[in-house]
């Protein structure tokens, strides 16, 4: 897997329903958002973006688009180890529609995403091969319980185990033992899937939207 993103979405409707209809974005209100979540700072508009090429974009920079029943923010703040520390003005900003996070980084291994509901965390998970469960507050969501319940469990690494045939192990070696024994990106993947109806590696849903077409705004923050 290689996949980067850092995203926060707000929506008063089915946020995959939406972005199915591919529809136009308001440019005006577009820069109405970036400003108010951004005070203080310079909003320097340059070239567009797509929902699918511009996920991580690098620090001073986002992506942003509002749509009917659905705003969409690109940002490395959205980047939370703990995704319960996201900056309040983002949870202010949302006025009663649901916060989506979701954050992936497929270089380390890490995801995690959260919800709000009415500016109430309901759900964040974080995790990583690495650091093992940095965030875990609320009930897991549905597509959560299969790997929980080991159904996802990753099988043991078949090179190695050819390898060990061969080898004497003169000393043991420590191995740091995780919380979980599946692929943290591979969680993230049905995240994207069970909350946006899309996934940015592996098999997409059906009817999944074309992020090719779901033009974001791209601003300069200084």
């Amino acid at each position: 897997m290689g996949a980067k993103d850092w995203m926060i979405m707000y929506a008063d409707t089915d946020v995959a329903g939406v972005l199915r209809d591919h529809p136009p974005i308001d440019r005006a209100a577009t820069r109405a958002f970036v400003e108010r979540l951004h005070p203080g700072a310079s909003v320097i508009p340059f070239e567009d973006g797509t929902l699918a090429e511009q996920s991580n974009p690098e620090d001073g920079t986002v992506y942003a688009g509002v749509y009917p029943g659905l705003t969409v923010l690109l940002t490395e703040e959205a980047a939370q180890d703990c995704p319960s520390k996201l900056p309040q003005r983002f949870i202010d900003e949302a006025q009663g529609r649901t916060v989506y996070l979701h954050a992936m980084h497929s270089v380390v291994g890490w995801f995690a995403y959260a919800v709000w509901e009415n500016g109430v965390l309901r759900r964040s998970l974080s995790l990583s091969p690495d650091d093992g469960i940095l965030e875990n507050v609320g009930d897991p969501l549905p597509f959560e319980q299969p790997y929980w319940a080991g159904e996802r469990a990753e099988e043991d690494d078949a090179d190695w185990a050819e390898f060990t045939k061969f080898v004497v192990v003169e000393r043991p070696v420590a191995v740091k033992q995780q919380p979980f024994d599946f692929n943290p990106l591979e969680l993230g993947e049905d995240a994207l899937s069970a909350l946006f109806g899309f996934v940015y590696e592996g098999m997409p849903p059906a009817d999944a939207p074309d992020l090719e077409r779901i033009v974001l705004a791209g601003y300069r923050l200084s």
